[in-house]
């Protein structure tokens, strides 16, 4: 897209390095559920002098000199957000996923404060309550399970657990859980205990988004994301929450956590809001439901466990075990034949988070290249294989060459 004549000229070593990454990404897929590709546009967005400026502060509240055209780009982002996601208000500064959900915890929690969260090897992310992460030494972090013959989470469960740790805060929305999330339920039980309610939708944003899966944003107190994953925008995340909560939660970003926010990626995710508010990105985060639930189905008639027996949204977790592999060995045998994926932790792992279980298997990247259920048939019979012949070079180079002669007929819109 760019000529990066400059870049070439000036520093020939780090253009290396990035041409030999554009050439992985269009000549491999990835299945890694939290990946995508930005469209051209969005590329555009993020090399701009949006970037030399400090912004400290928020629109029309700076604590800098020529901010004017930097307070409508954030206000651009913030009204296409509330359009998307029928939001109150939104705070688009925050860098990343984890720093946003820290922003929350600091604006509605004290250290040591109860949060109720849903386990990490049961679909949960780092950030909500592991013991090595800044939530979970901060605050005193509880925990709900998914059901271990289902695989998906039992709602009278978490009532109980909540009635009896009475957490000051509900967490919901997860980082490798394939099903729809009973919104309402949550709300209905943090009401009964006078919990505060936290979304963290960074992995199903772009498909509530469309509309493809129920939204939140409305009824529950606060609410995070990432602008990447299914949203397919430029690495970084956004919060938002009721009105009521406004202040609260723009202190906790600025000035709370955070400094002066990064104003091309601020201006590259009103470039991406804009482009879900289409028609056919409705018809993208329908098409990724459609590839998950084929590609989950594929695996189960192959006799792979795919918890919860399907996906209601655009990720699966696999169990290797079956197939006499763990999660870190699978990974590496398709990293061969050039398929990305990401292990993963299955509910009550018996094995070590290095090297777990089962494999995360997403279709966002896939689908914003085109492919279709005709790829996806494809694609399966390709794991599979390369995972029954993961000791002959032969088979997985023959496999690396087909991979790529599809991969050649769908490129990746951004190069």
């Amino acid at each position: 897209m760019f000529d990066y004549k400059n870049l070439s000229s000036q520093d020939p070593e780090a253009m290396k390095i990035i041409k030999a990454e554009m050439e992985r990404q269009a000549h491999e897929m990835e299945l890694i559920a939290s990946e995508n590709y930005v469209s051209k546009a969005v590329l555009e967005a993020m090399a701009t002098v949006l970037t030399n400026k400090y912004s400290e502060g928020y629109p029309g509240k700076r604590y800098y000199g020529g901010n004017h055209n930097i307070d409508d780009a954030e206000s651009l982002a913030q009204d296409r957000a509330k359009k998307l996601f029928q939001a109150e208000h939104v705070n688009v500064q925050p860098l990343s996923g984890s720093p946003a959900n820290a922003a929350v915890y600091f604006a509605f929690l004290k250290p040591g404060d109860k949060v109720l969260g849903l386990r990490l090897d049961h679909g949960g992310h780092l950030s909500h309550g592991h013991p090595v992460n800044f939530s979970g030494i901060l605050y005193n972090f509880v925990q709900y399970e998914v059901n271990s013959k289902t695989g998906v989470i039992d709602m009278e469960e978490v009532r109980r657990v909540a009635k009896k740790e009475k957490p000051k805060m509900i967490v919901a929305g997860y980082s490798a859980y394939p099903r729809e999330v009973e919104w309402q339920k949550f709300k209905d039980i943090a009401d009964e205990v006078g919990a505060f309610t936290f979304a963290d939708i960074a992995h199903t944003a772009g498909l509530i988004a469309a509309g493809e899966m129920n939204n939140p944003v409305p009824y529950f107190d606060v609410v995070s994301t990432t602008t990447h994953k299914t949203l397919r925008g430029p690495r970084g995340a956004m919060i938002m929450c009721l009105e009521k909560y406004r202040e609260q939660i723009d202190r906790a970003v600025f000035p709370g956590l955070q400094g002066g926010p990064h104003d091309h990626i601020t201006i590259a995710k009103a470039v991406a809001f804009g482009e879900a508010l289409r028609p056919e990105f409705k018809i993208y985060a329908k098409q990724v439901i459609k590839n998950a639930k084929l590609l989950a189905q594929k695996f189960m008639n192959m006799d792979y466990q795919v918890i919860s027996n399907g996906t209601d949204n655009h990720l699966m977790v696999v169990d290797m075990t079956a197939k006499g592999l763990r999660g870190k060995d699978a990974e590496i045998v398709l990293d061969k034949i050039g398929i990305s994926v990401s292990r993963s932790t299955i509910p009550n792992d018996p094995n070590p988070p290095a090297n777990p279980s089962g494999v995360r298997f997403g279709a966002p990247a896939v689908t914003s290249r085109g492919m279709k259920e005709p790829e996806i048939e494809k694609i399966a019979v390709w794991v599979n294989s390369a995972l029954e012949h993961k000791d002959e070079p032969e088979v997985l180079d023959k496999i690396k060459e087909e991979v790529k002669e599809m991969c050649s007929q769908f490129p990746i819109p951004s190069i």
